[in-house]
């Protein structure tokens, strides 16, 4: 087995080369490290981007009541309550696929994924709005 010697274990070993009281001379300093060039661009950092759904939540408040607003806290609820739901579907859809032995997620496992995880009326909606969606996407392109 090889053991790893570190600090004053590992400068033990060359004495040749250490000053009294097993420290190095004071000649072998370090060399000054050289600076190295700044990126162009000013060197500032990109800030990572995060996705979130803030900017539609905002545009369907604003739709719904024009001269309503919502905090920040408020929108952080309703955008992690959105991921929640987006995911519940997505993996029922995922789920369906295979059950189905198919190798294509469609509209209609979308569909099938929003009747069982959303409660009733609110499932009904959910499904009319995405056919009216769907078709005007066909419609356009």
């Amino acid at each position: 087995m090889t053991a790893i010697k570190c600090g004053a274990e590992a400068s033990a070993g060359s004495s040749s080369s250490m000053g009294l009281g097993g420290m190095p001379p004071k000649a072998a300093k370090k060399a000054k490290k050289e600076k190295k060039p700044k990126k162009e661009g000013g060197g500032k950092r990109k800030k990572k981007r995060t996705e979130s759904y803030s900017i539609y939540i905002y545009k369907v408040l604003k739709q719904v009541h024009p001269d309503t607003g919502i905090s920040t806290k408020g929108m952080l609820i309703m955008n992690s309550f959105i991921s929640d739901i987006f995911d519940k579907i997505a993996n029922e859809a995922g789920k369906l696929v295979r059950y189905n032995k198919k190798g294509t997620l469609t509209s209609r496992e979308i569909q099938t994924a929003v009747r069982l995880a959303l409660p009733g009326e609110l499932a009904k909606h959910a499904v009319s709005e995405g056919t009216k969606a769907v078709t005007k996407y066909t419609s356009s392109s």
